[in-house]
């Protein structure tokens, strides 16, 4: 049975020849073999591409450097998984059953790795210039003030800074598993909000990378819960 990607492709604001394309866009590996890994590896390049024209354009003045930073908050998974919750991408994500109950369709890097993919389907199917134009328009509403340009801080002082300007207790960190070869590790870690009903995982090589990954995708959840209560 086809998806109707007609509501979608309206918040993207494009039109594509063939909307089925979207499909694969949004298939986890999880579901089946032709998955959106290859389109996501194409659109994390092209989104890039598109948010440094784009930033060029918009700040004249920046520096490289600034010019780097500020492209390095909106790429960012944290950023991509507002993006994708302003889509409503869960409602289109082609899952496995083991991942569907575990709640993929919430978690923060599938739904990051969904946006690349479908940047690298729309200039796969259409080009480069209706992949500039959707770009620039989910980018639209960002604040690129200079406070925007300042140097992000990471995802954990952000998580900690959020929760205490609401004075609400702060996150809980706990380490749920350190897998694979002893030279390469990667640690798992739950950050966890009881206060907010709210807790997330993250993986990196140490746990300091697993802690951060799991901040940015709890204060995005956060940033998700605030924006749907107006």
């Amino acid at each position: 049975m086809s998806q109707d990607y007609t509501e979608l492709l309206a918040r993207l604001g494009c039109t594509l020849p063939q909307p089925q394309v979207l499909r694969r866009a949004l298939t986890h590996r999880s579901h089946s073999a032709d998955h959106n890994e290859r389109l996501e590896f194409l659109g994390d390049a092209v989104l890039n591409l598109c948010v440094s024209r784009w930033l060029m354009q918009k700040l004249p003045e920046a520096t490289e450097g600034e010019l780097s930073r500020t492209r390095a908050n909106l790429v960012n998974e944290t950023a991509l998984h507002r993006i994708a919750l302003d889509l409503q991408l869960p409602q289109y994500l082609l899952l496995g059953e083991g991942e569907r109950k575990t709640g993929g369709q919430l978690r923060p890097s599938i739904l990051a790795d969904a946006v690349e993919a479908l940047i690298g389907a729309i200039f796969e199917s259409a080009g480069y210039d209706q992949a500039q134009a959707v770009v620039e328009r989910l980018m639209g509403a960002v604040d690129l003030s200079s406070t925007a340009r300042a140097t992000s801080k990471d995802p954990k002082t952000s998580l900690q800074e959020w929760l205490q300007a609401k004075r609400l207790p702060l996150p809980t960190y706990s380490l749920l598993g350190v897998h694979g070869l002893e030279h390469l590790q990667t640690f798992e870690v739950r950050c966890e909000i009881p206060s907010q009903k709210v807790s997330a995982t993250g993986k990196g090589a140490s746990r300091k990378a697993a802690e951060q990954q799991a901040a940015a995708a709890t204060l995005a959840l956060l940033a998700a819960k605030e924006k749907r209560r107006g």
